[in-house]
């Protein structure tokens, strides 16, 4: 059995390892993208803010893919899939065969659309390389943009902030952390901002940039400038799925996958951030493009190449971020459409700076937002994971003293 893997994110790694799990005689080969040894992508923002060196990135040791007995493919790209003749094209016009293969590719920084892009000192935050740029390019800064209120942009902005320069943060939808939280808790989060050296404008997008090579001034969409130096674009990712044939493999927003993290196509797996799966919460397909998810789909994919039937029981948006110093904690349906089958209830402490949020449809808990008051958090996420209906006094769970094993009699 040929089993070939495209991506050596965690979902590519963690399909290595579920497949030695079973089998530890079949061949594996990796085309692997990225001449880096595998590293924790989540942490690339702390080289930024200065707190960790590359080498403490590292997520397997590096003679993982020895021991583990791989063929790599470094530096190398996947560029075209033949599922008919069971063959991979790469960049570098090389054929990889298989009778397995999984889609472990990822995904790509947003585009956006502006002017000037191709100017130096225009960064996207996605990978080692990226950041390890943005450094390099920071002795000759002193104002940046950062464009995007997500994940990405704070942890942009806070390494920024850490290094001396003077941030301003552009946010096309009207508060921060729009994928994540709610408007009250955006709106909390835009207020405890002020006082934490960053400049934030909401509203607002840029249209062009300009300079003399490198970029120096910033275009916006009220028609205004602004000067910078250097420039982070954090608007979200999309599933790497460029080189994934579309008449053989069905693709949504990402690859779509049954419950063995299978396409469409037969012997061929997706998982990671390329993958789109069952969400939890909401009952149907969707990409929640999550380190944890990933590790968890590239395992039971790999089990299932080895030939073990492996099901997976989906995904569930969930993030634990501390901004500056406001913790919060999401998870599942956050802003539920206005149908009779969502209820909400919140309350909210404006002295203490606390906000709890749970949305249930049907009785069953499907979403939860919590700001300064993340106690018992890991307890509702189980819920909703569970299903498990709450039929009466659903209020106390707004308590974060509360007591589920009181409540579930």
């Amino acid at each position: 059995m040929k089993h070939l893997i495209i991506g050596n994110g965690v979902a590519g790694i963690t399909a290595i390892e579920g497949i030695r799990q079973l089998d530890p005689e079949s061949s594996i080969a990796l085309i692997a993208g990225e001449t880096r040894h595998p590293y924790c992508r989540p942490m690339i923002s702390h080289l930024l803010d200065g707190s960790v060196s590359p080498g403490q990135l590292l997520m397997r040791p590096r003679d993982f893919y020895d021991r583990m007995r791989v063929e790599v493919a470094s530096g190398e790209w996947a560029k075209a899939i033949d599922v008919d003749n069971e063959t991979v094209l790469t960049d570098k016009g090389n054929a990889f065969g298989f009778d397995r293969l999984l889609i472990a590719s990822g995904a790509d920084p947003r585009p956006i659309k502006a002017d000037g892009l191709e100017l130096a000192n225009i960064f996207s935050m996605r990978t080692q390389e990226h950041v390890e740029a943005i450094v390099s390019a920071l002795p000759e800064a002193s104002r940046a943009l950062v464009l995007g209120g997500g994940l990405v942009g704070f942890k942009a902005a806070y390494g920024l902030l850490r290094r001396g320069l003077h941030v301003t943060m552009l946010i096309r939808s009207r508060y921060p952390l729009s994928m994540q939280v709610d408007a009250f808790a955006g709106e909390m989060l835009l207020d405890e901002l002020a006082g934490e050296g960053l400049e934030v404008r909401v509203d607002i997008e840029v249209t062009a940039f300009e300079g003399n090579g490198r970029v120096s001034e910033a275009h916006l969409s009220d028609g205004t400038s602004i000067p910078c130096d250097l420039a982070i674009i954090g608007k979200g990712v999309l599933p790497a799925t460029s080189f994934v044939p579309l008449d053989r493999i069905t693709v949504d927003l990402g690859i779509v996958v049954n419950e063995h993290m299978e396409t469409s196509a037969s012997g061929i797996y997706a998982a990671g951030d390329v993958a789109e799966s069952i969400d939890r919460a909401r009952k149907q397909r969707w990409v929640n493009a999550l380190w944890p998810v990933a590790v968890e789909q590239g395992r039971i994919a790999g089990m299932n190449m080895a030939g073990r039937r492996v099901s997976y029981k989906g995904s569930l948006s969930r993030n634990v971020m501390r901004v500056f110093d406001t913790d919060i904690l999401t998870a599942g349906i956050v802003n539920p459409p206005k149908e009779d089958e969502y209820h909400v209830i919140s309350h909210c402490d404006r002295r203490r700076g606390t906000y709890r949020k749970l949305v249930f449809r049907d009785d069953v808990l499907v979403g939860v937002v919590m700001v300064n008051s993340v106690e018992q958090g890991g307890v509702l996420v189980a819920l909703i994971n569970d299903g498990t209906p709450i039929s009466r006094e659903k209020e106390l769970l707004l308590h974060p003293s509360f007591n589920y094993a009181k409540l579930a009699r």
